[in-house]
This record gives C-alpha cells, structure tokens and sequence, in this order.
C-alpha cells in the first residue's frame, strides 16, 4: 500500500497541494500520516522539528532518503492518531495529507489533535471528503464498501468539514474543488483544504 500512495499521491499530482498547506508553517510540526515523507520537501525553514505519526514500518523505511535530506530532527512518535504520546499544548501545527480518510477512529484523533495543539496552533489539511453534490455523493457511497478494503481503509464517504465542526474546530479559509472534471475521478477527487482552529480558543 504504501508503494501505490506514492504512486498515486505523487508530488507531480499532488505537490502544489502539499506546498500550500506546509509552507506557511513554522516551529514543531505534527504530521499525521507521515507515509515516506513526502511532505518534508515542502515545509519552510521555519519549521523546526516534525513529528511523525506513521502506522506503517514500509512507508518509515522508504521515508528514509527524505528525513536524511531534511536538516532538522524528524522523529516518529506514534502509529495512531488517536493515540498521541505528547504533552498537552505542546506542538505548533498539525498537518494531516490526505490522511483523515484512513484513520479508523478519526473523531478521537481530531480530539487529540485540540488537544496537543498550543493556544492558536492550527490543523492544517488537504484531504478528499464527501461531496455535497447528492449524485457524487450517492457514487461515492455505493463504492466505500468495495474500495475501502482495497484502499488501505480509505474512506470517500468521510465528511470531513462536518467532523471538524464536531470536534469544536472551524476553518475560515475552507477551499473546496473536485481534482478532476471529468465524472469518473470525481467520487474520488472532492478535495477540501484549508487550517482548522478551535471555535472558541483555549486559553494559554
């Protein structure tokens, strides 16, 4: 599995993506579904540390050649977001790429995520979610059951806006678009991007 994401999430498909959501950031970075890296090439110098959250020991291996190219500490931390063993308010921003999709409990890891993120940190994403056209959508459900499996876990029928919102998180700058204007990619390129912060902010 992951040798087909980096096939079909490629930095030629998918790098402008990643460059808008990782540039901008700066300090300790947690990244959920780290897979092989592929996001390292994107962050700024301003980033310090990244913190990685990676079920996956192949997709660590291939990430390899990226973390020894990177100049900063990159250290795996954990194999589940649901499950994160870092202090309360301790890291900068979060970052999850077409990852949310596939976390088995996301509604938990969302949780953690307000959790660890410091007073005015943020959750910083592009991922693939339900599409609010109905016909899209009606597609994009009657295909989970046969391509979850063969995905990996990957969930199309995911509304990722609306768990945010669950989770007492609200995005400002949401940006939604399919990938692709042609009907056959569209059940699975509705993308949603944008930085997610706490609708009523925790204090410090």
């Amino acid at each position: 599995m992951p040798r087909l994401v980096d096939v079909a999430l490629g930095e030629r498909i998918t790098g402008g993506w990643r460059e808008r959501v990782a540039r901008p950031l700066a300090g300790d970075v947690l990244e959920l579904g780290f897979g092989s890296g592929t996001n390292l090439a994107h962050y700024g110098d301003a980033v310090t540390r990244v913190l990685a959250v990676e079920p996956s020991d192949l997709a660590w291996e291939r990430a390899a050649p990226s973390i020894a190219s990177f100049d900063r500490p990159v250290d795996r931390i954990g194999l589940d977001g649901a499950e994160l063993d870092l202090a309360a308010g301790s890291v900068d921003a979060v970052v999850s790429t077409w990852t949310m999709c596939t976390i088995p409990d996301l509604r938990s890891a969302l949780a953690e995520v307000t959790r660890v993120l410091k007073p005015g940190g943020r959750l910083h994403f592009v991922e693939h979610s339900l599409s609010p056209s109905p016909r899209v959508a009606a597609a994009q459900r009657r295909l989970q059951p046969a391509w979850g499996p063969l995905a990996g876990g990957c969930h199309l029928d995911r509304d990722v806006p609306v768990l945010l919102a669950e989770t007492g998180l609200d995005v400002p700058d949401l940006h939604q678009r399919y990938a692709s204007r042609l009907w056959p990619a569209r059940p699975f390129g509705w993308f949603v991007t944008g930085s997610a912060r706490l609708s009523a902010p925790r204090e410090a």
